[in-house]
């Protein structure tokens, strides 16, 4: 059990049957009337953000979410298929808990599931990944002094903006935190 006394940033706890992370938080003490928790939580299986005010004597379960680094290896209709590295273990997962993170994914690609009493809700893909450009309007010759970008489409289908000097085939690195150009790799 945790306290709302307790809230911190990250911590994980079971309110109204659904798991929730503490996303900000500030205890407050007025002048008149008793203290009171004033938090952000987030829904970790919907994604949907609560602003939400805690008595600090509130109780909640704590909820145990488990991260395990597991291979992508490929898709079939909505269905994505991770593997767990150490068992060998295979599991399928919906298209819906996997979109956000196929667009930086590719076969083979190792990311970070996250489990809640062993049933996956969420892929996290690395946080830098390199990709090949597949589609992109020529590059221009020493055009490097604008900062002016171009769309270009990666390997996985997805668009991204990236300086005018950069060309088709060419690999990039990807911050997937944010889906921005980071720089080319030789």
């Amino acid at each position: 059990m945790i306290t709302a006394g307790d809230f911190r940033k990250g911590v994980t706890f079971e309110m109204e049957g659904s798991v929730y992370v503490v996303v900000d938080f500030l205890h407050v003490k007025p002048g008149k009337g008793s203290p009171f928790v004033r938090t952000k939580i987030k829904n970790v299986i919907t994604g949907q953000v609560l602003e939400r005010t805690f008595n600090p004597t509130d109780k909640f379960l704590v909820a145990v979410i488990e991260r395990k680094d597991m291979q992508y290896l490929y898709n079939e209709g909505d269905l994505y298929y991770f593997m767990d590295m150490e068992t060998y273990d295979q599991i399928p997962l919906n298209k819906s808990q996997v979109e956000d993170a196929m667009n930086f994914m590719t076969e083979n690609m190792t990311a970070t599931i996250q489990f809640y009493k062993g049933t996956a809700f969420s892929v996290e893909p690395p946080t830098f990944v390199e990709l090949t450009i597949v589609d992109c309007e020529p590059g221009i010759q020493g055009d490097t002094a604008k900062s002016s970008y171009k769309p270009a489409k990666l390997e996985t289908g997805y668009t991204i903006n990236v300086p005018l000097f950069v060309n088709n085939g060419e690999k990039i690195r990807v911050d997937t935190r944010d889906g921005s150009y980071m720089e080319r790799v030789k």
